[in-house]
């Protein structure tokens, strides 16, 4: 009898892999940040989110006003759009993003976030239906989204930017980071132009991808003195002492050695400095 189970518990297996049962709904009140994970599906939450205080972002201002304004509309139940946010690396994308999440709940709108991995594109669809049934608004994150020339991923994100048939759920907007424009490399997208029968409509799928988002924010290299302020806020945020002239020799000289200035650099100066003054963060 042995014998016999054991190949049709094998097969049973097999077709649950194939066909695994609808994912139960996760218990959102555990939490207000999940991550979506897949083989097997599930949203994992997250007990404490990775992020600085919207107040010390600087030199974002326009940004941050306009991506806080159209996420609190989302949270409200009101009509909002998906946002893009492109440009310079280290500039503060994603931490924008996390930060106005924060601000949202302390303002005393409910919302979750839910972060998407890009290669986790293909099941979108499968935490759409998730979430449409959760009695919850979800603003969906990928951070450092960008397709490459054969990569179909991008397919999978119009069922969050469009929804097809079904349309975008009401409760759920998208917001992404990524350091191109278009969402895919100018010298794949000039190739494909250049070497295809029609031009212009080679590579329109794909570029008008980010066109879908209803939010375009650009951010842009810093100048030094959007640098310098930036770390002079951190570091009166921490209650460090130290002078304007040692701060100011301390991080040009940070900045020269790794060849640029952006709010990552200025977060990793000052990470230096707070260890040298025994002070945590």
């Amino acid at each position: 009898m042995t014998g016999v189970s054991d190949p049709l518990d094998r097969i049973a297996a097999a077709l649950e892999r194939l066909a695994p049962a609808p994912l139960a709904a996760p218990d959102f009140d555990a939490a207000e940040a999940f991550v979506w994970h897949v083989a097997p599906d599930r949203l994992a939450p997250v007990d404490r989110v990775n992020r600085v205080d919207l107040s010390l972002l600087l030199g974002i201002d326009r940004s941050r006003d306009t991506l806080l304004e159209n996420t609190v509309h989302f949270a409200r139940g009101l009509p909002a759009n998906n946002a893009l946010l492109w440009g310079a690396r280290g500039m503060g994308k994603s931490s924008l993003v996390k930060a106005i999440h924060a601000e949202v709940l302390a303002q005393g709108h409910p919302l979750k976030i839910v972060e998407v991995q890009r290669e986790d594109l293909p099941s979108i669809g499968r935490l759409l239906t998730l979430l449409r049934r959760a009695p919850h608004r979800f603003l969906l994150f990928c951070d450092d989204l960008s397709f490459s020339h054969d990569d179909q991923h991008y397919k999978s994100l119009k069922a969050v930017l469009d929804g097809g048939i079904e349309g975008r759920p009401d409760n759920v907007v998208f917001y992404a980071t990524s350091n191109r424009r278009h969402l895919m490399p100018r010298d794949m997208i000039e190739n494909e132009r250049a070497s295809a029968i029609s031009p212009t409509e080679a590579t329109e799928e794909k570029v008008s991808l980010s066109d879908r988002f209803g939010l375009w924010l650009g951010f842009h290299p810093c100048s030094q003195d959007d640098y310098l302020s930036m770390i002079r806020g951190y570091v009166d945020a921490q209650g460090i002492e130290i002078d304007d002239q040692t701060l100011r020799a301390e991080a040009i000289e940070w900045a020269a050695t790794r060849g640029s200035r952006s709010g990552r650099v200025a977060w990793q100066y000052f990470t230096d400095l707070a260890g040298r003054r025994g002070v945590a963060i």
